[in-house]
């Protein structure tokens, strides 16, 4: 389980001494609780992993957002920061589908569904989503689903 590798991560960084990682790795740990915490007042996760794997992305796509907005703004340390932060955070997430391979799975989607049109990329982002949510970008497979149905 993702937990698990996260936890004996942080335990490392901590024999290590990296300080760097050892925060990043405590930042993880807090969102997963705070997800976990809302989890609760719903019904349990299907999958722990994919939880999991949901609060990372969300992580990773934060700190990107950041990373453009300090590099427009000038401050080049902050950005060098927060890509320290996304590679930490990169290491516990599954390898994610080639540009090829996302273009393979949303040809199968696209011929399985019936998809012709632009009028159909919210059936297919879905199932996109549906099979491929853990190991696929959604904003870039967006262009390429459009680019398929176009």
């Amino acid at each position: 389980m993702i937990r698990d590798d996260i936890k004996a991560a942080q335990v490392a960084a901590m024999k290590a001494g990296d300080k760097e990682s050892r925060g990043a790795i405590s930042l993880i740990q807090a969102a997963i609780k705070n997800r976990d915490i809302e989890v609760r007042t719903g019904g349990a996760p299907a999958d722990d992993d994919t939880l999991v794997i949901e609060v990372l992305q969300k992580m990773v796509k934060q700190r990107r957002e950041s990373i453009a907005m300090y590099e427009t703004g000038g401050r080049q340390e902050l950005a060098d920061a927060e890509k320290a932060e996304v590679a930490v955070i990169e290491r516990f997430l599954p390898q994610t589908l080639s540009e090829d391979e996302t273009r393979a799975a949303i040809e199968a989607i696209k011929t399985e569904i019936g998809a012709t049109g632009m009028k159909d990329m919210g059936r297919v982002m879905a199932e996109l989503k549906a099979r491929h949510a853990a190991v696929l970008d959604m904003s870039k497979a967006s262009g390429l689903v459009k680019a398929a149905l176009a």
